[in-house]
């Protein structure tokens, strides 16, 4: 079916200006039927473009079904896998998706106009220790924010794109038939990719996520999982501790405190691989960060705190994430990454018969990640700010393979800084130090399992 449209309406198509709509729409007559059609001006006949230089044909089409963009809330049960990937260790306690290790999150893409998430804060909101929280957008940040409140909601996304829609109305069957033309303008529905990041570490705080609400079609998928897995057991070095402040002589602050620019989350982007970070600023192997050396800061220790989801400061409403144990099935890791020593240095000093404690317990933590872990290559790394304790970390993995016969096992050793690419908050690396710590254990990584 062809049809011929007036000039007064051409000056619509080509400009699609809402005034001059307007003008041509007070002359026109508004028809009971409406039919859908493309413009073409190529085909428009020699017959039709002598009677009228400006007329064009509309040819009739039928567009494909799509689905309607439609608003949803995900929340309560529905903050599982099966909308959401999970980043790092999550748990869902009465309805609130709980988000306590560095860098542990949700993902999910969506075709649609808007989203938002809505987050629960736990005591230590409206603390100095509060949790500091990120979302991206197709892997831009897009919000940055601390939790200070016991809720908060924020938006995430919303399109500014707009998507024009030509709707033609025609009367009769006469070539000189009057047609009217209506442009409506929406948002345009765009495909994205939604991460969910917390950007500090569990010891201080935490934080929830109550709800996501979207206009969508269709609702919202889990990302795809990732070929590569891998755990990173550590301390300040894997929290990113004070690496967004460079000034040497300023101490902790979650507000300063990033994972996402530290070496273990940059190892993980570089091999595109899927992540789980425990770590604890301060923690050890046998002891954590002390003043005295000699002088053991035994609650510190990170073995202690593996088998619970995370140990933190935190409570919402009496739940606490160190109540809940860790499911280790839920995610099977073909790397184990351990990055711990520098704390356990400060109460060892140069003394052997310490240095040989510290021995110890680094094998008999090794047995218990692998307990938990029975396919994963262990990587024993030790570096960035103090590497005292190396020596006696490779004869831990030396011992362990001895004692068990599993030789799926490696040091690596992380070259100290030396202060050419700056210092974070309590002499801590920089993001540019991290870079090339990356860079290396990215390597090492890709030896390990390739052999």
């Amino acid at each position: 079916m062809r049809k011929k449209i007036c000039a007064a309406a051409l000056t619509v198509f080509m400009t699609g200006c809402a005034p001059q709509t307007a003008d041509v729409m007070e002359s026109l007559t508004v028809s009971d039927t409406a039919q859908a059609y493309s413009i073409s001006e190529t085909s428009a006949s020699a017959e039709t473009t002598e009677a009228n230089p400006a007329a064009i044909i509309l040819e009739e089409t039928t567009e494909p079904e799509l689905l309607p963009l439609t608003p949803k809330s995900y929340s309560g049960d529905m903050l599982s896998a099966a909308y959401l990937k999970p980043l790092g260790r999550t748990h869902n306690e009465n309805g609130i998706l709980w988000l306590a290790h560095s860098a542990s999150g949700a993902e999910f893409t969506m075709d649609g106009t808007y989203c938002s998430v809505t987050l629960v804060g736990d005591s230590m909101a409206q603390t100095g220790s509060r949790a500091r929280f990120a979302a991206y957008v197709d892997g831009e940040r897009v919000l940055d924010e601390m939790i200070s409140e016991k809720e908060m909601t924020f938006e995430i996304f919303s399109s500014e794109k707009p998507e024009v829609r030509y709707t033609i109305e025609s009367i009769g069957d006469a070539s000189d038939e009057v047609i009217e033309t209506k442009i409506v303008t929406d948002p345009k529905s765009e495909k994205v990719t939604v991460t969910l990041i917390k950007l500090s570490e569990a010891l201080h705080s935490t934080v929830g996520i109550k709800s996501i609400d979207v206009v969508s079609k269709g609702g919202i998928s889990p990302t795809a999982e990732k070929d590569l897995k891998i755990e990173f057991i550590g301390d300040s070095l894997t929290c990113g501790y004070g690496v967004d402040d460079e000034v040497s002589s300023h101490h902790f602050s979650t507000k300063t405190e990033d994972a996402t620019k530290a070496f273990a989350y940059k190892t993980a982007q570089i091999l595109d691989a899927d992540y789980s970070l425990v770590s604890y600023s301060g923690f050890g192997v046998v002891s954590g960060y002390t003043s005295v050396k000699g002088v053991k800061a035994g609650d510190y220790t990170v073995p202690d705190m593996y088998g619970a989801l995370a140990y933190s400061s935190g409570r919402y409403n009496g739940y606490n994430t160190a109540d809940t144990a860790w499911d280790f099935t839920r995610f099977q890791p073909d790397i184990v990454v351990i990055c711990l020593g520098a704390n356990d240095q400060t109460y060892t000093g140069n003394s052997e018969e310490l240095k040989r404690e510290y021995t110890d317990g680094y094998v008999e933590f090794l047995k218990q990640i692998r307990g938990h872990n029975p396919d994963a290559y262990l990587m024993c790394c030790l570096g960035l700010v103090s590497d005292g304790l190396f020596d006696a970390l490779c004869t831990a993995a030396e011992e362990y393979y001895e004692q068990t016969g599993d030789g799926r096992i490696t040091a690596v050793h992380l070259p100290v800084q030396d202060g050419t690419t700056g210092y974070a908050a309590d002499y801590h690396p920089t993001a540019a130090t991290y870079n090339n710590a990356a860079a290396l254990l990215a390597d090492e990584i890709l030896l390990a399992i390739r052999d």
